[in-house]
């Protein structure tokens, strides 16, 4: 078989397909709501956000008005909409300005005014308004020290949604009594409207206990003010049942599992099987990876659960506890740590990648792995545990020509891993 199809390519494919199935063009449409009575305001954050934006533009039938706030970057042509550019994922000075003034913006808003809340992955970065006794300097500590302790995506939201003074519903608070519509592109495990974008627009049930556990959980050092407001209550958020939130509606129009199934096609397109293992996976992406290397060898040796040509494909946000200087992320951490796990095994070949083409802090979105990776590794001197070690994964795959750049693919529904067993050599 991989003399009949190019394996990389076939990947590759399948990579694009599922970024595409969470285009806004392809998918906002149908979930507009009708023309109020009153103003039509649109709000909004992610790395989606100006995407969505620009597709509700060309769909919307009456006027519009509004602000959305995404990665540097990431800015699309909007006629109507206002586009703000900030830095993620450790938040800024504009994403804070921006923030103060979408606040500001949905003040005296009535009950015959519409609020149209556009809201993707990155989004908690993109809205950084401090509570009170919080700084922005405060806020970009915190989110340096999450990211680097092997907390989960959501554990991470819990405490970002208690340090807001704009997240865990309290932009939708705001709105009152003013109608809202949600329209989400998912990139949480799960598809928790409360963890996208920190839930600025919808309740959240969590609590600033829960916050704290989580701080005390990874050992995170918190400024004196962050803390106060924790152990007060001051932080606490928008609760389900909040009579301010009753005229909110939320609809999730792109997610991992929509995403996984489009791959999906394209494999079945190539008479290859696919297997979804799963669209929430989460834990450390180096274990992650040995569970995914067996699978891959127990389909190869005794073809099961699937026999091969079969891919194996899964979503998810892994994580990865820091401990080297290296340039990583958490997908080519997942690949390297699996190429490690698969020894070279023949006809094993895999791409990981986030759907927003950004892994970690670096413009590359992931990488391949091929049953050549590690000898070819060792031929350049290069040392593939001493670069996982170092959490050095984008070294270790450029130096080899075999990382995956998208540039901005303006969405986000998490990661994607495809490990592609041909059953040939």
């Amino acid at each position: 078989m991989t003399g009949a199809i190019d394996v990389r390519a076939l990947l590759q494919s399948m990579f694009a397909a599922a970024v595409a199935s969470a285009q806004p063009e392809q998918c906002i449409a149908r979930f507009l709501p009708p023309v109020p009575r009153g103003r039509s305001l649109v709000i909004g954050a992610g790395k989606a956000s100006a995407a969505m934006a620009q597709a509700l533009e060309r769909h919307w039938p009456g006027d519009l008005s509004g602000l959305v706030v995404t990665r540097y970057g990431y800015a699309l042509p909007c006629r109507k909409i206002e586009i703000v550019e900030a830095a993620h994922p450790v938040p800024d000075a504009a994403g804070l300005a921006a923030a103060a003034r979408m606040l500001d913006m949905v003040q005296g808003l009535g009950a015959d005014d519409l609020v149209i809340g556009l809201m993707s992955g990155g989004g908690s970065s993109l809205l950084p308004l401090p509570g009170g006794g919080v700084t922005l300097q405060d806020k970009q500590a915190i989110n340096r020290a999450l990211l680097k302790s092997g907390a989960s995506i959501g554990e991470m939201n819990v405490l970002r949604r208690h340090l807001s003074a704009i997240k865990g519903g309290r932009l939708a608070a705001a709105c009152h009594p003013a109608r809202i519509v949600n329209l989400l592109i998912s990139d949480v495990p799960g598809d928790r409207p409360m963890d996208i974008a920190s839930g600025p627009t919808v309740a959240d049930p969590s609590t600033c206990d829960d916050a704290l556990d989580i701080v005390r959980r990874y050992g995170i050092e918190l400024p004196g003010g962050a803390r106060r407001r924790l152990e007060s209550g001051a932080g606490e958020s928008i609760k389900p049942g909040d009579a301010r939130l009753a005229g909110v509606t939320t609809h999730l129009i792109a997610t991992p599992q929509m995403a996984l199934e489009a791959a999906a096609q394209v494999a079945r397109a190539a008479g290859i099987t696919p297997f979804i293992l799963g669209d929430s996976i989460e834990g450390e992406a180096r274990d992650v990876a040995k569970v995914m290397a067996g699978i891959a060898l127990q389909v190869r040796q005794h073809g099961q659960p699937v026999p091969a040509p079969c891919v194996l494909l899964s979503g998810g946000e892994s994580t990865v506890t820091v401990r080297g200087q290296g340039r990583g992320g958490r997908n080519v951490e997942f690949l390297l740590a699996l190429a490690l796990a698969l020894q070279g095994a023949p006809g094993i070949h895999a791409v990981a990648g986030d759907t927003d083409g950004v892994d970690g802090l670096e413009e590359i979105a992931g990488a391949f792995v091929s049953p050549d990776t590690l000898a070819r590794a060792w031929a350049r001197g290069i040392r593939p545990r001493d670069s996982l070690d170092d959490n050095d994964g984008h070294s270790f795959f450029e130096a080899l020509g075999d990382a995956l750049v998208t540039g901005p693919t303006l969405t986000n529904v998490n990661d994607f891993r495809a490990i592609l067993i041909t059953g040939a050599a």
